[in-house]
């Protein structure tokens, strides 16, 4: 038998399905995009995100000055593929690091109501907040403004994956 006959309608060793769990929302100020046209991969675009927030489960916090940033590939079909990094601080001061990436179709260009839809993953040393580090999470996000032009602001939902 090959292993391809032997699918299972079930994930061995789940009990449950997969599941979306709410984690956070956020918001986040975008300022002007540095666009590279030509560039050996394709163009460039790199979106800072110049003040920010994320609210949702425990969690308080604000983007850190000049410590979030995108750098987007857009290909030839205008398939963006998203690199982000970012650190964000709580209330109570402790710092996250998150991390990940994620596509959106900017065959149209740059604009606004462009969904944004991908991975993330967080690294604290804080103890109350460790809990993240063993999270994979996906987001999805949508650009409200002339983001390109440092008028634009993402709207964000993230979701733990169980």
């Amino acid at each position: 038998m090959s292993l391809v006959e032997d699918i299972k309608d079930r994930l061995p060793g789940s009990k449950d399905d997969a599941a979306l769990v709410p984690l956070f929302r956020g918001a986040w100020s975008l300022a002007p995009y540095v666009v590279l046209p030509g560039t050996p991969v394709g163009t460039r675009a790199i979106v800072e995100m110049t003040d920010g927030r994320l609210e949702g489960r425990g969690i308080r916090a604000r983007a850190r000055p000049h410590a979030c940033a995108d750098w987007l590939v857009i290909g030839a079909d205008g398939t963006a593929t998203m690199d982000y990094r970012g650190t964000v601080e709580t209330e109570e001061g402790h710092v996250i690091y998150l991390y990940g990436g994620g596509r959106c179709d900017l065959s149209s260009g740059f604009g606004q109501d462009t969904m944004l839809c991908g991975a993330v993953h967080f690294e604290t040393s804080c103890e109350r907040y460790r809990w993240l580090n063993r999270v994979h999470a996906v987001f999805r996000g949508v650009v409200v403004g002339d983001g390109a032009a440092g008028n634009g602001i993402l709207h964000d939902e993230w979701f733990e994956v169980r």
